[in-house]
């Protein structure tokens, strides 16, 4: 055990080198050739293909399994990147244990799905690894399309574009490409540089052009966009995250979890990312859990997650609450934050009031408990800055925060069109987002050629 591990307080290089890279370490090791075959072989190819019909991009999966099981990876690739061109991270983060491999027949027979997710990593990396292109620019059309946001959903859509023969220009606010992909995925679930990877060879096929470091609302507007382009697509997810407004919400130590997910997946040492022995985790969604599973794997001794909800009110999934408690992670529910406390100028305790369901509505009970913690992450949901709107605010049309769209993602603004995260139907997934993204490029495709 490393000695600064026995100390008080938030520090980094708690663990050994050995200990670190061993705990973010590939969640979900790749299949070699003969345990993708094997798994392939278990596949029934149904005809109905109720796995097809869970998937958000609607991958023809007893088609691409069947390619694999034949021996013919870059056909199966291909089937694959069809219907969604970021296959290969979809494969790595997709929930599919509440998609494709639910509505599996071995799970519902079995308990035991074919493991589809790690099938379509097995073709998808043979292809990428391969740099096999099966995609062309058609002739060039001279017509021009804003893109705001490089996360899946502007790629996706990008590379639709390019494919007939549109140049397709993406903005975004980070200093790489990549979106949700490159700064907000737990590191043990995409390790290495894939997230670049991928973002290379979705633009190799060209027309596709990346400007960093350009924010809608304050490096451009909308208006500006659209006296320079025949159609503007908004991709740029969620801007913003909801703050804790209690009592001591501001002393040093109470962090906000997209931030420490983002610094971890840009850092290049782990042992220089500081993580208190005593940590706690207010929310109940994905970030939650991977703020959590990443807090306990960087070396802190109690991980605890506070939701003011119950377990089956929570975002995150069953299995992702599963991995959590398997990493040494407390849930614990119906406890709403109330106080931060602080001694001596450092974060000491925070207290909850404990909460209950009354006619269907959350109810505080009056009830108080406190947890000591040197840290904590508050993951209370992201939101859209309506700030990046400016003018444009007062005509585009908004649902629940979000940019209402029309059936084919079409806003209240002629020749803007909107996906993703940011959109009213958002579903806060990685693959709903490049589906929204490529069917917004057939609809953009379908109204700037006619």
């Amino acid at each position: 055990m490393n000695c600064n591990k026995l100390k008080d307080g938030v520090k980094s290089n708690r663990l050994s080198s050995t200990e670190y890279q061993e705990n973010f370490s590939d969640i979900h090791p790749p299949l070699d050739n003969h345990e993708a075959l094997v798994e392939a072989d278990r596949c029934y190819f149904c005809h109905d293909a109720p796995c097809m019909t869970a998937c958000p991009t609607s991958i023809d999966i007893p088609m691409f399994i069947r390619q694999i099981a034949t021996g013919n990876k870059l056909g199966s690739a291909k089937t694959i990147f069809d219907q969604n061109i970021l296959g290969g991270m979809c494969a790595r983060v997709c929930p599919t244990e509440t998609l494709c491999e639910e509505a599996c027949v071995r799970e519902v027979a079995e308990g035991k799905p074919v493991k589809i997710g790690l099938l379509q990593r097995h073709a998808t990396d043979e292809a990428m690894a391969a740099q096999a292109q099966f995609y062309e620019r058609s002739k060039t059309t001279g017509k021009k399309i804003a893109i705001v946001g490089a996360g899946p959903a502007g790629l996706a859509c990008a590379h639709r574009l390019s494919m007939h023969g549109h140049e397709a220009t993406i903005y975004d606010a980070a200093e790489k490409p990549g979106g949700l992909n490159e700064y907000g995925i737990a590191t043990y679930k995409t390790v290495g540089n894939f997230a670049q990877t991928e973002v290379d060879y979705i633009t190799e096929i060209g027309g596709i052009e990346l400007k960093h470091g350009k924010r809608l609302g304050k490096d451009m507007t909308l208006d500006d966009l659209k006296s320079q382009y025949d159609a503007i697509f908004l991709a740029m997810g969620l801007t913003d995250v909801n703050e804790l407004s209690i009592q001591g919400s501001d002393i040093n130590g109470s962090e906000d979890a997209v931030d420490f997910i983002s610094n971890l997946r840009q850092s290049d040492n782990f042992s220089e990312i500081n993580i208190g022995r005593k940590v706690v985790v207010i929310g109940g969604g994905m970030t939650a859990i991977d703020a959590a599973i990443q807090a306990k794997l960087l070396g802190a001794e109690d991980v605890t997650i506070c939701y003011r909800r119950g377990a089956e009110h929570m975002n995150a999934s069953q299995y992702e609450q599963e991995l959590a408690t398997a990493k040494g992670v407390i849930i614990r529910h119906w406890l709403q934050p109330k106080t931060i406390h602080s001694k001596n100028g450092k974060l000491s305790s925070i207290e909850f009031e404990y909460t209950q369901s009354k006619d269907g509505k959350l109810t505080p009970t009056g009830e108080t408990m406190a947890i000591i913690t040197d840290q904590i992450f508050v993951a209370i949901g992201q939101r859209l800055a309506m700030s990046d709107f400016g003018k444009s605010e007062k005509i585009i049309k908004f649902e629940k925060g979000r940019i209402a769209v029309d059936s084919e993602f079409k806003t209240s603004i002629d020749g803007v069109w909107a996906g993703g995260d940011c959109i009213a139907d958002g579903e806060d997934l990685t693959v709903s987002a490049v589906a929204h993204g490529r069917d917004a490029a057939e609809s953009i495709n379908r109204t700037i050629q006619s």
